[in-house]
């Protein structure tokens, strides 16, 4: 198949990037690196700074050379051959003395770091800004200097570092730079300002200053950081953990002149406001995105999503152009077509049904059809190698097991599809007994089927070898996504509380019908609705009435699992209840604070690019992928909407968390996999 082509060449590619940089026995002359250099504190030189080279890996990373910086700041670190199969270089700065520190300065634990992936660049600047960066794209393999890890955790990692900094300049990245997130997030200011706290630690020489950043840096069950970049990978796993002692040292470094005039901050702009976390967010869009559906990994860590439309249309619950299939790389580079997408076998526009197997791409449509595709994004059958006879609508979730069987929801007629094995043509209807607009489905290790009721407050679970033994559990109004942990526990969405007052709603109405009038009632509810349940596999339910977070929870959506089995949720709620994504703690999780409980609210995301979330997912470097499926939600529901805003209804780009979380292996098939 092409997609097995690709998927071999891609990874081909990979080991020979490897080799040319690394060389191998027979080809030492051609493995050298060589890399000229910078280490600047508040852009002057530091002089006499140890620099290291090393290699991560899998494996505890390796030191390839270590050299000190001249007079200005500057080095040049070299190599002759390097560890075959490192999948990230990465530079570590320590001590030297800064140019700007004031007298009597001590640059004991300064610590910068650049991470450089398998393709370093010829000439690097090492500073704050390339220390805040790496620490936060690599926060999840990060341990004192040491970096190793998944090889493709690592190399994820590596590849997002430049859109936050430019690594030869030190100075901010492309993608941190574009119009959304320069100017609509405060993703920039808290960037430079914690960029800023670096260069106050390495200026003041104040001991107790220090001392008080390390512990505002210092995350729950984590050890207090001993240099700065311990700190800002602190500060990455746990944005939340102390913003307002980070934004108050920062005050205090950098004090407010009483004329108004400027802080004396090293990089502008700077935080205003005391934040609700420090977490850095980018947003991405193109490769006909509009409007995100479902996100599932390959095993490249690339991102595919069915797009409910097509980006620049009028597009809505009422009226709307089908949208296409997605494909991101892991640094958030479009894969897909512009515009229309990946598209095929009919396919127009794509609710929740997406799903990534070992060797193919399943994605449904809204108007019944069916899309399979290899990794190329190129279809592998036809409509009429599809075995069903009558005429399909609005096809909804992707359920695959571990033994390949495929399971669709047909939301429109009660039923599921099934597919032994994957095979297409083999593909047969399946009536399963209390299906309600059936809408999202797992697979447990036991081979039971789940499948969540869009249109009930049911969840129904069947053995996949005889669908009329089911069993039924209830949840809250129009239950939506399903997750399952490492250990077959269950998580599930409803959009709505079992008070919410329900709209009358036609039998077997279409999706966009179901949104349209959903939308319309969620729209002028006055408080947060929706729950989130967990069922354990024995079928018992720890919370019967669900979680609701305190009000954190609002319409909520999708749901995914880390790889330390916390709860990951998106809220599809409006402004300014939603446009959120929730952190919950899962069963038995790690690193919480004592007495933590399962569906205990860790921490709310909020930014200005996440909009009305249908999907979180997780990749394999711990970034927290959110799906922006609505924006303005008048846009979306109107049937007369207003012509300047008309495009607005469909969610815009992508919000991408970084380092957050624990990594998850892809595909996702299954119980969740960690690393």
């Amino acid at each position: 198949m092409t997609g097995h082509r690709r998927r071999r060449s891609a990874r081909s590619a990979l080991a020979v990037g490897i080799l040319g940089l690394f060389g191998s026995s027979c080809g030492a002359a051609d493995a050298a690196v060589r890399i000229e250099g910078q280490v600047q504190i508040g852009g002057g030189a530091v002089a006499g700074s140890t620099v290291g080279l090393w290699a991560a890996s899998a494996n505890a990373p390796s030191r390839l050379a270590q050299v000190t910086t001249d007079a200005e700041g500057r080095f040049v670190v070299s190599v002759d051959a390097a560890p075959n199969g490192a999948s990230s270089l990465y530079l570590i700065a320590s001590g030297g003395a800064p140019a700007v520190a004031k007298p009597g300065g001590d640059s004991k634990g300064l610590e910068l770091l650049a991470v450089l992936g398998s393709d370093p660049p010829p000439r690097v600047v090492i500073n704050e800004l390339t220390t805040v960066a790496s620490a936060f794209t690599n926060a999840r393999f990060l341990d004192g200097e040491s970096i190793s890890g998944n090889p493709l955790g690592l190399k994820i990692a590596a590849g997002n570092v430049p859109n936050l900094v430019d690594l030869a300049t030190g100075g901010w990245g492309k993608a941190l730079l574009d119009p959304i997130n320069s100017t609509q997030t405060t993703t920039l200011a808290t960037f430079d300002t914690l960029g800023s706290l670096i260069t106050a630690y390495a200026v003041l020489g104040d001991a107790d200053w220090r001392g008080r950043l390390f512990k505002a840096a210092t995350p729950t069950a984590g050890p207090q950081p001993k240099n700065t970049l311990e700190a800002m990978v602190g500060v990455a796993r746990e944005s939340w953990a102390d913003p307002k002692g980070l934004f108050g040292l920062f005050a205090e470094a950098y004090p407010q002149p009483a004329d108004g005039a400027r802080r004396a901050a090293p990089f502008l702009p700077y935080l205003l406001y005391a934040p609700d976390d420090f977490s850095l967010m980018l947003a991405f869009a193109g490769g006909g995105m509009y409007a995100n559906g479902r996100f599932m990994f390959d095993a490249d860590g690339n991102l595919w999503s069915g797009q409910n439309w097509m980006p620049g249309s009028q597009s809505g619950a009422v009226n709307s152009i089908g949208g296409g299939v997605l494909e991101m790389a892991p640094n958030g580079k479009p894969l897909s077509p512009p515009i229309t997408g990946f598209t095929g076998m009919g396919l127009d526009g794509v609710g929740w049904g997406t799903a990534v197997t070992r060797d193919k791409v399943w994605v449904t449509s809204f108007n019944g059809k069916l899309l399979v595709m290899d990794f190329d994004g190129k279809p592998v059958a036809t409509e009429q190698d599809l075995p069903f006879k009558q005429k399909l609508r609005g096809l909804m979730g992707i359920g695959v097991a571990d033994n390949g069987d495929v399971w669709i929801a047909d939301g429109s007629d009660d039923q599921l599809l099934f597919f032994p094995e994957g095979r297409i043509k083999d593909g047969r209807i399946v009536k399963v007994a209390g299906l309600r607009s059936p809408f999202d489905i797992v697979i447990d290790p036991q081979n039971r089927v789940w499948v969540s009721n869009a249109q009930s407050d049911t969840i129904v679970r069947f053995p996949a070898d005889d669908p009329t033994k089911t069993e039924t559990f209830r949840a809250g109004i129009s239950v939506r996504a399903l997750a399952m942990d490492s250990k077959a526990n269950v998580w599930v969405t409803s959009n709505m509380s079992p008070d919410f007052p329900i709209p009358r709603m036609p039998d077997h109405a279409s999706i966009m019908t179901q949104f349209e009038i959903l939308g319309k009632a969620l729209l002028t509810y006055p408080k947060p609705t929706g729950v989130v349940n967990l069922i354990l596999p024995d079928g018992t339910q720890v919370a019967p009435k669900g979680f609701d977070g305190g009000g954190a929870i609002d319409v909520p959506w999708g749901v995914n699992i880390d790889g330390n089995d916390d709860v990951w949720v998106g809220n599809l709620g409006p402004y300014p209840l939603g446009r959120s994504v929730v952190l919950m703690a899962g069963v038995d999780t790690q690193g919480h604070k004592p007495g933590t409980r399962p569906g205990d609210v860790l921490h709310v995301f909020k930014g200005g690019s996440i909009q009305m979330l249908t999907d979180v997912a997780i990749d394999p470097a711990g970034d927290v992928w959110a799906a922006n499926n609505w924006n303005d939600p008048v846009a979306a529901t109107s049937d007369n909407p207003n012509r300047a805003t008309s495009t607005w209804g469909g969610g815009s780009g992508l919000t991408v968390i970084y380092g957050v979380a624990a990594p998850v292996k892809p595909p996702r098939i299954g119980v969740t996999r960690g690393f």
